[in-house]
């Protein structure tokens, strides 16, 4: 066997802290004083402090007392910020460094069988994404990577954490820099790695300071996406699970809010489904955030298995022991929760640290290592280079670079319309369960 099932479905356990499960990656609030207020439309009490403003939207993030809200004639509902962690497969811990001297010529020319498999650059005859715009809410976004700095917006690009620095990504955290390649990543003058849509005009959102995200903060990006005419933002965030009662409700209600104000002004919103193989149809009193939001198209993940390496043990490294459209053994699924797949990559836990390239099958795009470059024996240089990671974070990219190309070729499309062309040219796998697709495979080329 390759790995374990592909239907496991993730056990909730243990006390509530706040509304919030224990044990998932939502944890209290990082401060006490900091909370998420829905308005009335009235001024708030001159004894908070203004965190986030969100113009278009009835939602506010203030610094100050409970008591201070509650007395408050316009507040209508309140409840404290909380925190949500990265949550990756753990095959991303076993990753082994990438030496470029190991490969020959543009890494992207092979590695990226995520590229072919969806007809990327068959797709660039079309469009290459002028024309669009795409957020990325994310960790941040390393503007000195080469493949990346002339896509990256700087003047639009934004730090939405209280930690004082710039858009950039904190210490040695590339998550961001993984998924924006992804989207957008334009070849570094012809040494790097390809994104789906280079041509795209993109911009940070850096959401995360090290590995904690605020929901405040996501919330924030997501409406100043939409107010600076973001076609598409994608989140390769997300909890789960959240209980919907208790302060679950009050939370789900206004990333609802946020949601459908990015949807009505343009803004797309792609979001990870998540990595907790969960069945997220059947999870009955329980919530995905934010992919089982408003307006979201929720993404799943596929990949392959024995990509340039033999997986199957016959003795040939040119077949596949599962297809790039599988179900990624991570991935979480629900036939009406999960509105596309696209590729995240997978990868066989047996045959880690085996000596094969196992790691082959994770997709591979733009990342940095974190360095002792003046010889103090503390990191502390980001040094652009190429690697691999798998998770729904790496799917989600996928889609939205999609969309931008959608969007180029379509300039009058609207976000539910782009949405909608994606849905309509994809495809459930034959002899594959529609749980794991929604609506199907990503198919570019005919949603072109």
């Amino acid at each position: 066997m390759v790995h374990g099932t592909r239907r496991d479905v993730l056990k909730v356990s243990g006390a509530l802290l706040g509304g919030i499960a224990l044990g998932t990656t939502v944890t209290a609030a990082a401060s006490t004083d900091r909370y998420i207020v829905q308005t009335k439309g009235r001024g708030l009490p001159k004894s908070v402090e203004m965190v986030h403003e969100m113009p278009g939207t009835d939602i506010a993030v203030v610094s100050g007392t409970e008591g201070a809200l509650q007395s408050s004639r316009g507040v209508r509902e309140f409840a404290p910020d909380v925190e949500l962690e990265l949550s990756e497969p753990s095959v991303n811990v076993e990753m082994p460094s990438f030496d470029t001297a190991d490969y020959e010529g543009q890494p992207g020319d092979f590695l990226q069988w995520d590229k072919a498999a969806l007809n990327v650059s068959e797709a660039h005859e079309t469009t290459e994404g002028e024309g669009t715009r795409v957020a990325v809410i994310d960790s941040g976004v390393l503007e000195t990577h080469p493949d990346l700095a002339g896509p990256l917006n700087l003047d639009l690009s934004r730090n939405f954490t209280d930690d004082g620095g710039d858009h950039n990504p904190v210490g040695g955290d590339d998550h961001g820099t993984h998924v924006a390649g992804i989207v957008a990543a334009d070849n570094g003058g012809g040494i790097g790695v390809n994104g789906t849509a280079p041509q795209t005009d993109l911009v940070d959102c850096r959401v995360f300071s090290g590995p904690s995200a605020s929901f405040a903060d996501i919330l924030a990006a997501v409406v100043y996406s939409a107010n600076i005419g973001v076609d598409v933002a994608n989140l390769s965030l997300g909890a789960y699970p959240i209980p919907r009662q208790a302060n679950g409700e009050f939370y789900g209600k206004v990333l609802n809010s946020a949601m459908t104000y990015a949807n009505k002004e343009g803004t797309l919103l792609v979001i990870a489904a998540g990595n907790d193989s969960a069945d997220l149809q059947h999870d009955k009193n329980f919530i995905s955030l934010p992919n089982e939001g408003a307006q979201a198209l929720s993404v799943s993940a596929t990949g392959p298995l024995g990509y340039g390496w033999d997986a199957d043990g016959d003795g040939e490294v040119t077949d596949l022991a599962a297809s790039p459209e599988s179900p990624a053994f991570y991935t979480n699924y629900g036939t009406n929760a999960v509105t596309l797949a696209a590729p995240g990559g997978d990868a066989d836990s047996d045959a880690i640290g085996t000596g094969v390239p196992w790691f082959n099958d994770l997709v591979f795009n733009t990342v940095f290592t974190y360095e002792d470059t003046d010889g103090d024996g503390e990191p502390d240089t980001q040094v652009p280079g190429y690697g691999w990671k798998a998770g729904t974070s790496m799917a989600a990219p996928n889609v939205a670079g999609a969309a931008a190309l959608v969007k180029s070729a379509n300039p009058n499309y609207n976000a539910s319309q782009v949405e909608s062309a994606l849905k309509r040219a994809a495809d459930v796998p034959e002899d594959y369960d529609k749980a794991f697709y929604g609506s199907g495979y990503l198919n570019i080329l005919d949603a072109l």
